[in-house]
């Protein structure tokens, strides 16, 4: 059954199509179309999931479409047939819920929910299962994308790019540290300490300069934080190629007006010397 009818510019919802209605508690919530639209309408009568029955306006747009059930919670959400906020939302709760995954794709972009606690999912192990794999051929995974970021620099001799983006708390500084774990093993990384262990070491003293308290995330960056990685083709006069990871701030920095800043001078000095942190 087709649940919508007419031309895109005046779309009629049919009896039995199942519509994303608003809620204040859940956001969205699913809802079966009771009576057809006609000409002239203001209304869509729908019934909810727990058998109450409302109206809902169809202006100014008539409320999303649902997507069918073997669709909902797929691993890439171009795979939808309706991609809209609702779909999105509801496809990634089915995934963190059910099938107990934070990862999901929306074509190239790989989506990560922060579940607050450590996952067995970033050893070793896991990272030689995803080296030498192309895109898509298993389970979206941050380790997936940065093995096409490092197979495409071998390939084509050029430096890579991940963007790293998201609200404070998001587990922004948490997916760098990832992607620089896949690229230190499975670039050969070789020395008294791993080059994550070093970039993650800089920390504290980077967030002498601005870090503050959010609502979401005690320790929040006011700053965004550009790393590069660089790796070195041995017995080759050719320059090394670069992967860069660049980890968006939580949020853009902030100044007061009327209020000076200037660093502490102890914080120069450590940069000066090149302290450790």
């Amino acid at each position: 059954m087709v649940p919508w009818c007419g031309a895109v510019s005046e779309l009629r919802p049919l009896c039995g199509a199942r519509v994303w209605i608003p809620d204040h508690a859940e956001v969205w919530r699913v809802a079966e179309v009771t009576r057809g639209y006609r000409e002239g309408d203001t209304v869509l009568h729908v019934r909810l999931e727990d058998g109450s029955v409302l109206t809902h306006p169809m202006e100014p747009r008539p409320p999303p479409l649902c997507n069918p059930d073997c669709l909902s919670g797929a691993n890439d959400l171009v795979a939808l047939s309706h991609l809209h906020e609702p779909a999105v939302l509801h496809s990634l709760r089915r995934r963190f819920l059910e099938a107990n995954s934070i990862y999901t794709y929306c074509g190239i972009v790989l989506i990560a929910i922060n579940p607050y606690e450590a996952l067995p999912i970033y050893g070793d192990e896991v990272i030689r299962a995803y080296s030498g794999r192309q895109l898509g051929d298993m389970d979206p995974h941050i380790f997936a994308v940065a093995e096409e970021a490092l197979g495409q620099m071998v390939r084509f001799g050029r430096s890579q790019s991940l963007v790293i983006s998201g609200e404070s708390g998001a587990g922004k500084t948490a997916s760098a540290k990832y992607a620089m774990r896949f690229f230190t093993t499975a670039g050969g990384c070789h020395g008294d300490a791993s080059m994550e262990e070093k970039v993650l070491a800089s920390s504290p003293l980077m967030e002498a300069f601005g870090n503050a308290k959010t609502t979401r995330n005690d320790n929040s960056s006011r700053f965004g934080k550009y790393l590069e990685i660089g790796f070195i083709q041995e017995k080759s006069r050719e320059p090394p190629s670069k992967p860069t990871c660049w980890r968006s701030p939580g949020s853009p920095s902030r100044w007061v007006p009327g209020v000076e800043w200037e660093p502490h001078p102890l914080e120069w000095e450590a940069l000066r010397l090149g302290l450790p942190a």
